[in-house]
């Protein structure tokens, strides 16, 4: 995500950092690299505009010239001020008691994904202990309805669906039957169109008039760039829109609506889509995304995907057999298997401090991946728990089983010896696995504020 941004800015952080003293012809250099870069990604003028003069104006403090480090120091400014744009801290979607009912209107343009974040939201909400309801207010989109149902079913979520094309008396009527089956939360799925037009406009007036939400929520299309702050900006003249979530920001290369929202709206980005699965949903936390675009990853967000996929009792199962040696070809295709759960590859690997600036905007070869687990599920159970016994000729068979080559299951047996040696020097080495977790946590650069 936000892939051109963040090769400009890491370029910039880079040479920055290495520099011993800063001047002002350094600074100013730097910053109109980044400017550009801005520009490019589709930002605001106004917004690039205070972006820059902000950051000058920290930059060329004495305190920071004269700094130990003034090289990193820079970084931390730019750091800051990446942050400041997004809006400092994550805001949480503001919703009544589980006593009480609360109601959240998804409001957007066709097309931006208001139905599957509407389920998505729905099972994030579940999660935590809440009891959603979804409710089909789409009945312009041929299909809408019926979607949702299915992603209803899908996580367990029930859906209230009429035939009448009345909205806002669906809405209502859905407000009084979430009251009568105890149901805590309801997420309306409204209609979009094309374009913003005075008939929708009304119609989701008098919806908000009717049920009185606790949370008016544009769903936006992050691709959009600036577009997506334009369609805020009406939309939010007219209903006061609470905050925003930004889908398909995983194909985002440029970054322009996410940069541009909070400072032009003033309303805070809450979540953004990742991808079409339903935990393809992240919280918007300010502070992660200004480290990923300047390449030092977010192992935050990593561990807590990772925590959601993982049991404890697995991860300790795991720590324990590697401990004793045990580790086998089946747990190393469990990994795999657990690790598409956790997203794209392309995003985890972003996520990992060091490798996200060795990636510079490279894809990640998740053909690999798939190819490695081809070839362990071609052994047999006798092979996939001692690798010993894998000698050429059963090499041939499980490469002509799996539709690669000898090289390749070699790589791949060459690849698990390794995984096994490290995974157990880390099992019994309490130090190294504390000076790993200081290390992803401290970032190179200081975090406090």
């Amino acid at each position: 995500m936000l892939e051109k941004l963040t090769q400009a800015v890491s370029a910039v952080v880079r040479t920055m950092s290495g520099k011993a003293t800063i001047s002002e012809k350094n600074i100013e250099d730097a910053v109109e690299q980044i400017k550009l870069a801005l520009l490019e990604a589709d930002v605001n003028l106004r917004v690039v505009r205070r972006f820059v003069n902000a950051t000058v104006e920290a930059a060329k403090g004495e305190k920071v010239i004269r700094a130990v480090d003034p090289g990193q120091q820079f970084v931390k400014i730019i750091f800051d001020k990446i942050v400041s744009l997004f809006g400092d801290t994550k805001t949480d979607v503001h919703l009544k008691g589980t006593d009480t009912q609360s109601v959240i209107m998804l409001l957007g343009l066709q097309g931006a994904g208001k139905t599957t974040v509407a389920h998505k939201l729905a099972a994030r909400l579940k999660n935590d202990g809440r009891r959603p309801l979804l409710v089909a207010g789409d009945v312009v989109r041929p299909a809408a309805i019926e979607q949702l149902v299915v992603l209803g079913e899908k996580i367990g979520v029930p859906v209230y669906r009429e035939t009448d094309k009345d909205v806002v008396g669906i809405a209502e009527r859905a407000v009084r039957f979430a009251a009568r089956e105890g149901l805590d939360t309801l997420i309306i799925d409204t209609a979009g169109r094309l374009q913003i037009d005075d008939e929708m406009m009304a119609e989701l007036v008098r919806m908000k008039a009717r049920v009185r939400p606790d949370e008016v929520i544009l769903v936006a299309d992050a691709m959009t760039g600036q577009n997506a702050v334009d369609i805020a900006t009406t939309f939010d003249a007219a209903l006061g829109v609470t905050g925003a979530i930004l889908t398909k920001f995983d194909s985002d290369a440029r970054g322009g609506a996410a940069l541009s929202f909070k400072s032009v709206t003033h309303k805070p980005i809450l979540f953004i889509g990742t991808g079409e699965k339903t935990e393809d949903f992240e919280p918007f936390y300010p502070e992660r995304i200004a480290s990923r675009i300047l390449g030092m990853g977010d192992i935050v967000s990593l561990v807590e995907k990772a925590q959601h996929t993982v049991s404890q009792e697995e991860a300790e199962r795991l720590q324990k057999k590697a401990a004793r040696n045990e580790f086998t070809l089946d747990d190393m295709l469990a990994q795999f298997q657990q690790v598409k759960k956790m997203g794209s590859l392309q995003s985890l690997m972003e996520m990992m401090p060091g490798l996200a600036q060795q990636l510079q905007g490279r894809d990640v070869d998740v053909d690999d991946m798939k190819k490695q687990e081809a070839i362990i599920l071609s052994m047999t159970k006798k092979e996939r728990a001692n690798h010993l016994i894998i000698g050429p000729s059963r090499r041939k068979r499980i490469a002509n089983g799996s539709g690669t080559s000898v090289a390749d299951v070699n790589r791949l047996i060459k690849q698990f010896e390794k995984t096994k040696l490290a995974m157990k020097k880390i099992s019994r080495n309490k130090g190294l696995q504390a000076q790993m977790l200081q290390q992803f946590a401290g970032g190179s650069f200081p975090r406090g504020r």
